[in-house]
């Protein structure tokens, strides 16, 4: 469950030099499609376009299709709905409805959620905030993978916390264990953005999977738990492709990312 929004926001659609996009010639589904470092013989430019009859439109062959634009909406929809902050709170969340915790009271359930909300969504955004009125990131949706480090470390603090919070009030090894698996994803995403853009959101996700995983195998699960796993794992393909669709990552870095959350999670429980 290692935690982002692109990272840990979502991001609009650019053609930068970090990320990868389906209408760039250089990169595609699985990273730059090279030549392997052969080089090509360089191409003249073209001759300048004649100029068009005004009720001809120039842009015509690059717009966005009806279906793309909608692709594009329902993509960013996801990426801000399942960003990697929220999936402490999902799973909680989950696991007070599906566990034996759903013996909790109303009043508890929702003190704890609010606190985990607390240290995971709000102590990091509002941190974020202060590095980009300080200078130390230029974007808080931290589009280039130099700007990670620091909001990376912050969120992997944030989620150790949370798991010594709820292993001093008693919550079961498979509750804590999803916070401190997130802090260890987040971590290993850390290590690996200095050479590789991996995907925090399907690491995310993945832990919510492990999560329930471990729900059904410890935690005396509920028979509507089988409907959340093949929800949540549907919600992981629609949640990788979102993002290899708005050109954030590769298809490798969203499968990776998904085996880091995913097995930090589960081994670690």
């Amino acid at each position: 469950m290692g935690i982002d929004t692109s990272s840990y926001y979502p991001e609009v659609p650019s053609q930068n030099s970090d990320g990868y996009s389906l209408n760039r010639r250089g990169g595609g589904l699985f990273g730059d499609s090279g030549n392997n470092g052969t080089p090509q013989p360089e191409r003249k430019p073209d001759p300048a376009p004649k100029p068009e009859p005004p009720h001809q439109n120039g842009d015509k062959d690059s717009a966005e299709s009806p279906a793309e634009k909608a692709a594009t909406i329902i993509s960013n929809i996801l990426s801000w709905v399942l960003v990697p902050l929220l999936m402490p709170v999902y799973g909680l969340m989950l696991a007070f409805g599906l566990s034996i915790l759903d013996v909790a009271p109303m009043g508890m359930r929702v003190a704890f959620t609010l606190t985990v909300a607390g240290i995971c969504v709000l102590i990091p955004m509002l941190l974020i905030l202060l590095l980009k009125k300080f200078g130390l990131i230029d974007d808080i949706g931290l589009n280039g993978r130099k700007e990670r480090l620091i909001p990376y470390l912050i969120t992997a603090v944030c989620f150790g916390a949370t798991g010594w919070f709820m292993a001093a009030k008693g919550a079961p090894c498979w509750l804590y264990m999803f916070f401190v698996g997130g802090a260890v994803a987040t971590l290993v995403n850390t290590i690996v953005n200095f050479w590789w853009k991996i995907s925090a959101h399907a690491a995310g996700i993945a832990g919510v999977v492990a999560l329930l995983v471990e729900i059904e195998k410890k935690g005396s699960a509920q028979p509507e738990l089988l409907f959340w796993l093949i929800l949540t794992i549907g919600l992981s393909g629609l949640l990788g492709s979102a993002r290899v669709w708005l050109g954030r990552h590769t298809v490798w870095q969203v499968l990776a990312g998904f085996a880091v959350g995913f097995c930090s999670v589960f081994f670690l429980s």
